[in-house]
């Protein structure tokens, strides 16, 4: 039993028992000196002076374990006051190290966790900075130069003017993207479910980029010829703007001469996975991991030439996740990258949809 005892238990235990034997001893030399030794009194005097001093001893000490580890979970504003009355704070040594051990581990996740988010937010805070004054710069550029007299000018005037509206309209697009990614996360973007063939979605988006694509003459195909339509239920512009944004950048930081392949696979019953596979850049390792992240670029001097947000893929994520989806990434640098998502298949549209 003694073993299972806390140790300030045992601590009260022992030093209770030392009290007691030393105060007998002295009451047995004065009751000796005096002739009156009693050996009912020695023993009655021995219980009563080891159970006093074994809860005086307890109480103490408990009190003071207790009004020191509340100092310190003050100090560090761990917890309130509060929580002190409702469960009491263990006075075995043991536990208590064990306590203070997580505490310490949870404390150093939670500072590592909020440093991670720091850069974040100063990466975040730098790129939208950056992506934001270029358009104004460049438009308060022309506006300027306008005003300084070249609108007297006809031509000028309207290629200024032209210019002026393309940053503008850079500067709509970003804000749109952000305003999107912000509804995405907090759920306020609502899903038009639907049941559609993602095969002629697919030839659709073919269709929109087949001009940007001839520039660099890449060639968009399928892996083979789908006859036969694959049905499937999620939102149907949202997954054509998931579409559009992969074989966007696929075109972006493909090769001359390149190719740009979609397949549909099954699979599992209910699920099928689109592949969007290229023969261009490819992505280094080190930087996969951080490719959904907002305005965050690869080649930072390349995609800025080649325009966009540096929010498409954040927007693709987002968008896959809200269909409670997953997307994947395999990159080889040099060779070539493969952007896939799962979606959900149906076996037959609905009346409606047909």
């Amino acid at each position: 039993m003694a073993g299972n005892f806390k140790k300030t238990y045992r601590f009260a235990f022992r030093t209770s028992l030392y009290i007691t034997l030393i105060l007998t001893l002295l009451l047995s030399v004065f009751l000796y000196i005096q002739s009156a030794i009693n050996n009912y009194m020695i023993i009655t005097f021995a219980v009563i002076s080891y159970v006093t001093s074994f809860f005086i001893i307890q109480y103490r000490v408990e009190k003071f374990i207790y009004k020191r580890v509340k100092k310190i979970y003050d100090d560090v504003t761990i917890l309130d006051a509060d929580d002190f009355h409702q469960k009491p704070i263990t006075t075995d040594m043991s536990t208590l190290t064990k306590e203070v051990q997580k505490f310490a581990l949870d404390k150093k996740t939670e500072i590592e966790a909020l440093n991670v988010r720091e850069n974040y937010r100063k990466d975040f805070m730098g790129n939208i900075s950056h992506e934001l004054k270029t358009p104004l710069f460049t438009v308060q550029g022309y506006v300027l130069t306008l005003l300084d007299g070249a609108m007297d000018d006809e031509v000028v005037r309207k290629k200024y003017l032209e210019r002026a509206s393309k940053g503008v309209e850079r500067l709509i697009y970003i804000v749109n993207d952000l305003d999107m990614i912000n509804k995405l996360e907090v759920g306020d973007l609502n899903l038009a479910i639907e049941t559609f063939n993602i095969v002629e979605l697919t030839q659709s988006v073919f269709d929109l980029l087949e001009m940007k694509a001839s520039k660099k003459n890449i060639t968009l195909t399928f892996d083979m010829d789908y006859e036969n339509p694959i049905w499937v239920s999620a939102d149907k512009q949202r997954i054509q703007q998931v579409l559009t944004n992969l074989v966007v950048n696929s075109i972006k930081y493909g090769k001359e001469d390149g190719t740009t392949e979609v397949s549909i696979e099954n699979l599992i019953k209910n699920k099928v996975i689109v592949r969007v596979t290229d023969n261009g850049e490819g992505i280094a390792e080190e930087y996969i991991p951080r490719l959904f992240e907002r305005f965050f670029r690869v080649d930072k001097s390349g995609s800025r030439r080649e325009g966009g947000s540096g929010l498409g893929l954040s927007i693709v994520k987002h968008i896959i996740e809200a269909h409670q989806e997953r997307i994947y990434i395999e990159s080889d640098f040099g060779v070539g990258s493969e952007f896939s998502f799962t979606m959900e298949k149906v076996e037959k549209p609905t009346e409606i949809d047909t």
